[in-house]
């Protein structure tokens, strides 16, 4: 489904370390000789910053229904604007969240029925499904404490229950698959970049050359 690309995904809960590990892989592949797409959900294209602005913002209460409906517009357009194009050229495309973060957040976290996330989740990818999803698993008590030691300004997402945010946890640590990983996301950012940057070359090393560290 990804061409000649190679798609990753990084999932995790709140506060995991996805966005301070998707700059760090994103470096590795250029040291590497790659020049990866870098994308991040919601967002990447004026469509989808729209989307996320509405979706995070405190102020801006939004009903589950329309929330997913927000998460899904965003996405297809993503897709459409710089993934598939990305992996058709043949290119990486490393992506801070995707499906899994819908399946997570929107039916464990928000009790939306599969029946209707999961048909909405796959015409919203084009039918696209990652090469290698790394989930970094972590509590959502260390999660929160990791945002706020940062200094974060917590978004409407990170403001919900303690009891919503487990149930997200506990959905991202039950999945399993082809292709997929579960990091310990409690490692050091440079631990978590070598254990990463290993699974990337497990799946795919002929793409990066001789750097292997």
């Amino acid at each position: 489904m990804t061409g000649a690309g190679l798609f990753v995904v990084l999932e995790g809960p709140e506060g995991s370390g996805k966005s301070t590990l998707a700059t760090a892989l994103a470096e590795r592949m250029r040291q590497a000789g790659m020049d990866p797409v870098v994308v991040r959900e919601p967002g990447g294209t004026r469509a989808a910053e729209l989307a996320r602005n509405a979706l995070l913002d405190p102020d801006h209460p939004v009903g589950p229904v329309s929330e997913l409906f927000f998460y899904l517009a965003a996405r297809a357009d993503l897709v459409q604007t710089l993934i598939l194009p990305g992996l058709a050229a043949g290119r990486v495309v490393l992506s801070d969240r995707f499906t899994l973060s819908t399946e997570a957040y929107q039916m464990a976290g928000r009790g939306l029925p599969p029946e209707v996330v999961l048909p909405a989740n796959r015409a919203a990818a084009a039918g696209l499904v990652p090469n290698l999803t790394l989930i970094l698993d972590l509590s959502p008590e260390a999660g929160q404490a990791r945002q706020l030691a940062g200094g974060k300004r917590l978004d409407r997402l990170d403001r919900e229950s303690g009891e919503f945010h487990r149930r997200v946890a506990d959905y991202y640590l039950a999945v399993r698959g082809d292709g997929v990983r579960h990091l310990d996301g409690q490692l050091s950012p440079d631990r978590l970049l070598q254990v990463a940057w290993s699974e990337i070359l497990r799946m795919a090393a002929d793409r990066f050359g001789a750097v292997t560290s």
